[in-house]
């Protein structure tokens, strides 16, 4: 990192960067022969922090006041749209102020679209229309399968995630599971209760996967899993094993308890065949449901079921528009405040008092239930795009603001700008902006955008090459007005 200039030399990250110019030039094409239009939109904008930390900008010429480095163009492209400009498209940089990780840096590359009078269908349409035209001129890839859509729920209660990886066919059977989770979905709680097993009885959640082809792990080999599901990061405090044998017989770690007929039972609910490991996991919902999702992907790993050459991509849709912020006691907006309801949930909005009483009543509140007009594209287990349809209507806008804690005063300091512009006629429009850096890295058979940046920077969101952030002389503090006053 220290020598980026000398690294850049080496083939493979000449080639990495090339891949990068071609996935560019490739979606500058489509856009272009579909009519959006190129437009530039400011880099010094005002904080309205909301979802990340922004990078905040002293500004010399207006003393104690600062700008904010955009987290995405959301705003501006929705100005745009009301100012007539019915297909606008960025690649563009943006800022996050946030915790790094192999897929994230501090500064990263959106192709940042957005759309006047449209729905969804057609936003849908218009985007697999771009990524295909991508695979087609980087990887040499037809993809002509028809991309597959799934409801948030859907992907939550089968995958434990809702970015799931499609290209092998493992999906979580739900042996228990709370009353207040997915309550139009029918679990297998009789299965594995009245067998007085308190692992079971007394767990919020009990999930299961089928893993193809283990039956015949040894020991040491479940072991290990145990182990692996034990470690801080997973959270579980252990791991039951059935084996279904190939002659058609059970072993399980909880054979004292379960009947032949009780495990043949749940290795049907499990979808599991002869041959096959069936690994269960109990727990607190949410944790549990992450670490089965984990163990999934862990095993997919481990089994060579996640090959990088093969794509399979898939849309998400109907997310829940807010999530409660128990700390808070206050709703939160799952994607961004613009998003706007499903078209048959505008009236709950419109009609109902977003305050929560206290947080035992949170779930019954009108507001649980409301899905957004927002859809997801995911490729290899990875969200790769995200948009919405946005809210054009100032009442709608400023009952969201509302939902989020903002008075009336808060919201014209922050958002006047967008209300008073819905005021001269805002079209009915939507957008998407896709991860451009990860998908780089996915096409290019990566883990780490880092591969597929030029400059990148480390994982503490350092430039070691420039040593950056650095400090700045006293002369520039005394210009901007600024004193620190570092906390030890």
């Amino acid at each position: 990192m220290k020598y980026r200039f000398l690294d850049l030399r080496r083939n493979a990250v000449k080639k990495n960067l090339e891949l990068r110019y071609l996935v560019n030039r490739s979606a500058r094409n489509y856009l272009h022969e579909n009519n959006f239009m190129d437009i530039e939109t400011p880099f010094l904008i005002k904080s309205t922090p909301e979802g990340a930390r922004d990078f905040v900008v002293p500004s010399r010429m207006n003393p104690g006041q600062f700008y904010a480095l955009p987290q995405s163009p959301q705003t501006f492209k929705q100005l745009l749209m009301v100012s007539g400009y019915d297909r606008y498209y960025q690649i563009v940089k943006c800022f996050r102020d946030e915790d790094l990780r192999a897929d994230r840096q501090p500064e990263f590359t959106q192709i940042d679209c957005e759309m006047a009078f449209v729905e969804q269908d057609d936003i849908v349409h218009m985007f697999e229309g771009l990524i295909k035209q991508i695979f087609k001129d980087v990887k040499g890839i037809d993809y002509t399968e028809k991309i597959a859509r799934m409801t948030w729920e859907d992907a939550m209660w089968r995958y434990g995630n809702d970015k799931p990886d499609i290209r092998f066919d493992i999906s979580i059977c739900n042996l228990k599971k709370p009353a207040t989770v997915f309550v139009d979905k029918e679990d297998q709680a009789e299965l594995i209760s009245g067998v007085d097993f308190k692992v079971f009885d007394e767990a919020e959640t009990v999930v299961a996967i089928a893993i193809p082809g283990c039956s015949e792990y040894s020991r040491k080999q479940t072991d290990e899993l145990t182990e692996w599901v034990k470690r801080p990061q997973i959270g579980m405090k252990g791991l039951v094993f059935i084996k279904y044998n190939a002659d058609g017989t059970f072993k399980s770690s909880v054979d004292k308890f379960y009947t032949e007929d009780k495990l043949k039972a749940i290795a049907e609910a499990a979808n599991a065949k002869t041959g096959d490991l069936i690994l269960i996991l109990a727990g607190a919902e949410e944790r549990t449901r992450k670490a089965i999702s984990d163990l999934r992907m862990y095993m997919a790993d481990k089994l060579g079921l996640r090959k990088p050459t093969e794509f399979k991509l898939l849309w998400v849709m109907d997310f829940p528009l807010f999530e409660y912020d128990e700390e808070g006691n206050r709703w939160v907006a799952r994607h961004h405040p613009f998003t706007s309801p499903k078209p048959d949930h505008i009236n709950i909005m419109i009609n109902n008092n977003p305050v929560i009483e206290n947080a035992a009543k949170y779930l019954e509140h009108p507001y649980a239930g409301i899905k957004a007009n927002a859809y997801d594209m995911v490729l290899n287990g990875n969200e790769i795009g995200g948009g919405s349809i946005r809210i054009y209507q100032r009442e709608l806008q400023e009952k969201m603001f509302a939902a989020l804690g903002m008075d009336a005063a808060e919201q014209q300091h922050k958002f006047g700008f967008l209300l008073g512009a819905f005021e001269y006629g805002a079209p009915p429009h939507g957008g998407i902006a896709f991860g451009f850096d990860r998908l780089c890295a996915i096409l290019g058979g990566s883990e780490s955008i880092r591969d597929f940046i030029a400059f990148p920077k480390n994982n503490s969101g350092r430039d070691v090459m420039l040593d950056a952030p650095a400090t700045i002389d006293d002369k520039q503090f005394e210009e901007l007005q600024i004193k620190l006053d570092l906390k030890s």
